[in-house]
């Protein structure tokens, strides 16, 4: 099997999926999402991920969702899609990307079950199968990795990275440290994600443990205030960094952590007050209420101003 070469440089793009009043895919909103990324400067988009509601969508909305996203973009940036749950339906997922074109899949965790760490690493072998598409590995909830399995995933030519959602700083300075400690070409560029919801609120610690790469649900709404932060990082701007975390990511986290499942459905609201067609949630997400809604306007609002200031820095 072929390994595999993947850059994936730049912010990371993760749309919404819109949907009707009737809660149906609207591929004509999804497709002018998609156009919206890739001209505010998205370095790759990830098609029904996480903020995509990968849970909540079939096999077939997923195929339609990839084959509009390869239309829009055509080739201007990489475009890769979700694939998960069950052995099997991770399995056919995988392989429907590859048929369907994409440039790769982010693999999310199984479904449902655990299992120990080498029993991990045969659902990634199995849900691959004989694909050869680049796939990211989803290190959270039921896929946490350890840093005796990790490098495994080395093994696994398809497997060119590991994202982590799972929010341990020590365990994935220990991953990094182990896969990097292999010292192959293969090992040396292998590719690290912070995957943690609103990135940007743990991008300097990553940064400093060697993951810099990060996805920004952020620039499904305000992609200046996304791309201003992703350029002071790597700058290594900080006092850029702590102006935007101050005056508009920590207010909008504290709004976020209100309720669950909020990482998506306010993620929708907010893009829907800037005049995005993209319309609610599948259940069991809900939407906000007015009053938060309301200080949502609030929120982004005050994130603008203080862009200005950092506009020029």
């Amino acid at each position: 099997m072929q390994e595999h070469t993947v850059a994936l440089d730049g912010l990371l793009a993760f749309p919404l999926t819109p949907f009707t009043d009737d809660l149906e895919p609207n591929l004509d909103a999804f497709a002018e999402n998609v156009e919206s990324h890739v001209r505010a400067g998205a370095g790759a988009l990830f098609i029904a991920c996480g903020t995509g509601e990968f849970s909540a969508l079939a096999s077939s909305e997923i195929a339609a969702l990839l084959g509009r996203a390869r239309e829009v973009v055509d080739g201007r940036v990489p475009v890769w899609v979700g694939a998960g749950g069950g052995a099997a339906t991770a399995r056919a997922g995988i392989a429907a990307a590859q048929e369907g074109g994409a440039d790769g899949v982010l693999l999310l965790p199984p479904y449902l079950v655990t299992g120990p760490a080498a029993g991990l690493v045969d659902h990634v072998r199995y849900a691959i199968g004989s694909s050869t598409i680049p796939v990211i590995v989803y290190h959270r909830g039921t896929g946490v990795f350890t840093a005796a399995s990790a490098p495994a995933l080395l093994d696994i030519p398809s497997v060119v990275g590991l994202k982590d959602g799972f929010g341990d700083l020590e365990l994935m300075t220990r991953i990094v440290t182990a896969i990097r400690a292999v010292d192959t070409e293969r090992a040396r560029e292998f590719l690290f994600f912070n995957g943690m919801p609103t990135a940007e609120m743990s991008a300097k610690a990553y940064a400093a443990i060697g993951v810099s790469r990060y996805s920004s649900a952020v620039h499904c709404f305000a992609p200046d205030i996304a791309m201003r932060f992703h350029r002071a990082l790597a700058e290594n701007d900080t006092a850029v960094m702590d102006t935007l975390l101050a005056g508009f990511y920590l207010p909008l986290v504290a709004l976020r952590d209100e309720s669950p499942g909020f990482a998506v459905s306010l993620v929708k609201a907010a893009a829907r007050l800037r005049g995005d067609k993209v319309g609610g949630v599948r259940p069991p997400l809900v939407e906000p209420t007015p009053e938060q809604v309301d200080r949502l306007g609030k929120i982004i609002e005050a994130g603008l101003a203080v862009l200005k200031t950092v506009e020029v820095a």
